[in-house]
């Protein structure tokens, strides 16, 4: 390679420029409209069309001759992309008519339709930057955000109206409040009526939130940012529903839960979907749009938390309801009343309904992720070979995206209706390393474990130092069947470390009573499978690892676990970097945390289990925090408190902190110095010979 993997890695966004993703299939399955930029190292996102028919891919859209300023965005839109994880720019998102013949974007605040046959894109005047443009069903009108308001404009007339303004400035209409986006997996804030004559709106009020003031102490010249953040214990957002019509109409749609867990609105139903504050009740409503009345559908409860999926709710052509809940110790997939997967089947998330067919993801090993179909009789398995999958669907035609430890990047597929692959080429990096990945189960628990070796090594040749590399958390996993999902990994590998990575209880695929291990404490349970997983891996790799030599590493809630292991168990590890960790899961979000642990009023003791504070005296390892100042996520008072307890225990740790950073750390130049800071790090608190 002419470049070293971490300033590639930083380049490519972790190789995820190139890839093709966000697509949309039109009605008739003869075009695939999606979006990827034109080079694995090009972080300008481009707008694309496939035609099935002729296999011609077409470029419908580049930002550069629409003359786009990416620094140019508006404080919402950030925050958006914050929130979705998003790493690139140009046209990072988009929305589509129902005939998927125009579609309509956001770029530098700019609002933008597109005819998606001639390529012909056109800015439209809005009164200010613009935040998730969507148009209606039949491609009359789009609807957008701008200062709080919701915005619809007539693309025949260019009549552009305001159907309702924020009433204070703590006041949004459109937008999805802070945990919808970051905890919920619910981007959005309106939903068009398939008549395209109304929208279901979210009304979102912050003037409960406590404000919090996020400062840059590197530029004491700039004020704090202040940002509203819900914090455990604290109140959260005030959500309102109402049906706005394009007459001018408002109808209030009343709820009484505290979350607004997500809305749909297809021809069959206006659904929305509830959630109580302790999580344990989740009730869907069909709602009368004229009046605003709802009538309860379902109610699912649970005595530890109930899931919200992505997906549904959605329904068949007949009417049928398509969703998912917890049953016999799984997550099912219901259609009407009657579950069609076994509880064996872990269901992740319903992608598209097509007609009378339901296409799914599920993990029977939670190592995988396969796609299947379910079309009115019988499951059908849709990806045959291990490996990690999702999709789309419709017209009956499928694209598939698949992932695995044999084959490098992203590959995708368009299925026709005749069975014709058709490929959309990924332009992605390739990373350059020698994968040597085995994956497998360790421990008492048998946890999802994998062993990442250097390419190098002759096992049986000498003891290596050992890294531990997880998450650890619940709600997402490491120990996947994929080649991306190791690369650091890898890399860390190469540089000397048996590196292992283990999912322990508390992550998806693996059943509803292994998740919800961590109820009521998220630092032991996930701690003792962390040693389990080490114990396991000792047993098979034992002339390979060398356990005096001992090293953690982390981001998030792997911060978390990372500082937890030197502070609780220095006998099994030898030192930590531990990147923006929770340190006092107080200071975390309302959802979040709440899910775990309940309310801190009414279990504080729960917390300070789970809290890193009161071990603070108990460090005799090294220890680099690393905590980015911008962080509005996993805020730097988690790592700055921390260190002052050390400091106070009279504690020595290193503390890195990352001036104008996020959670996401995207800066080039910071994303491959963090890897390099990180091997020095531990070697030296190791011993080991660079």
């Amino acid at each position: 390679m002419s470049e070293s993997f971490p300033r590639l890695s930083a380049r490519t966004r972790r190789f995820t420029l190139g890839v093709p993703r966000g697509f949309t299939i039109s009605p008739d399955g003869g075009r695939v409209v999606f979006l990827r930029t034109r080079s694995g190292t090009d972080p300008v996102t481009c707008l694309w069309e496939l035609d099935t028919d002729t296999h011609v891919e077409r470029l419908v859209v580049d930002p550069r001759t629409l003359h786009g300023d990416e620094e140019d965005l508006p404080p919402e839109e950030r925050a958006r992309r914050e929130r979705s994880r998003e790493a690139a720019g140009g046209v990072v998102a988009y929305a589509t008519d129902t005939d998927v013949t125009r579609a309509c974007f956001a770029l530098s605040g700019g609002l933008y339709v597109v005819d998606l046959a001639t390529g012909q894109a056109r800015k439209l005047e809005t009164p200010g930057a613009v935040i998730d443009p969507r148009l209606s069903p039949g491609g009359r009108h789009v609807a957008y955000v701008t200062g709080g308001a919701l915005h619809v404009q007539d693309l025949a007339t260019g009549e552009d109206r305001a159907l309702a303004r924020p009433e204070s400035e703590t006041v949004t209409y459109g937008l999805a409040e802070f945990i919808a986006a970051e905890e919920m997996d619910r981007m959005r804030g309106y939903w068009w009526a398939p008549s395209g004559d109304a929208l279901l709106v979210e009304r979102a009020d912050e003037a409960p939130v406590h404000t919090w003031h996020i400062a840059d102490p590197a530029n004491p010249d700039r004020p704090a940012t202040a940002q509203r953040y819900p914090a455990a214990g604290t109140p959260n957002a005030l959500t309102e529903l109402y049906v706005l019509g394009l007459d001018g109409s408002r109808v209030a749609v009343p709820y009484a839960e505290e979350y607004l867990a997500t809305a749909a609105w297809d021809t069959h139903a206006l659904s929305i979907v509830t959630l109580t504050r302790d999580q344990k009740t989740m009730r869907l409503f069909t709602v009368d749009p004229a009046t605003g009345a709802s009538t309860l559908v379902r109610e699912d409860t649970d005595p530890a938390w109930v899931d919200i999926v992505t997906g549904v709710p959605a329904h068949l052509d007949d009417g049928s309801l398509v969703w998912v809940a917890n049953g016999d110790g799984g997550h099912r997939l219901f259609v009407g009343d009657r579950a069609v997967t076994p509880p064996t089947l872990q269901v992740r998330a319903v992608l598209d309904v097509d007609h009378d067919s339901v296409l799914f993801s599920a993990s029977g090993d939670p190592t995988e992720i396969q796609l299947w179909t379910w079309d009115g009789h019988s499951l059908l398995p849709v990806s045959t070979r291990s490996g990690v999958f999702s999709g789309r669907m419709a017209g009956g035609v499928g694209v598939l995206t698949e992932q695995s430890l044999e084959t490098e990047g992203v590959s995708t597929t368009v299925v026709r209706r005749d069975g014709m692959a058709v490929p959309i080429p990924s332009v992605a990096e390739r990373p350059g390393l020698d994968l040597r990945v085995s994956i497998g189960r360790s421990g008492r628990r048998e946890l999802a474990t994998a062993v990442v070796l250097p390419s190098w090594h002759e096992q049986g040749s000498g003891k290596l130092p050992v890294l531990m590399d997880p998450y650890g958390g619940p709600h997402a996993q490491r120990v996947l069947n994929r080649r991306g999902a190791f690369l650091e990994s890898q890399w860390f590998a190469e540089q000397g470390f048996a590196v292992v990575v283990a999912d322990g209880r508390g992550t998806p695929g693996r059943g509803t009573a292994f998740e919800r291990a961590v109820l009521g404490d998220l630092a032991t349970p996930a701690l003792e499978d962390q040693i389990d997983a080490l114990q396991g891996v000792a047993e098979q790799y034992g002339d390979d690892l060398d356990l005096t030599k001992v090293a953690i590493r982390g981001w998030s809630f792997g911060g978390f676990l990372a500082a937890l292991a030197v502070l609780r168990r220095p006998d099994v590890f030898h030192a930590a970097v531990a990147g923006a960790p929770v340190t006092d899961w107080r200071l975390y979000d309302t959802c979040y945390t709440e899910r775990y642990l309940g309310h801190p009023d009414e279990q504080p003791e729960v917390y300070e289990k789970s809290s890193l504070f009161a071990d603070a005296a108990k460090l005799d390892r090294p220890l680099l925090l690393i905590h980015g100042l911008a962080d509005d996520n996993v805020v730097a008072a988690h790592t700055l408190r921390l260190s002052s307890a050390l400091l106070a225990a009279g504690r020595q740790h290193n503390v890195l902190p990352l001036s104008g950073v996020t959670h996401m750390t995207p800066q080039e130049v910071v994303a491959e110095n963090l890897l390099l800071l990180q091997v020095d790090f531990l070697k030296k608190a190791l011993g080991v010979a660079s």
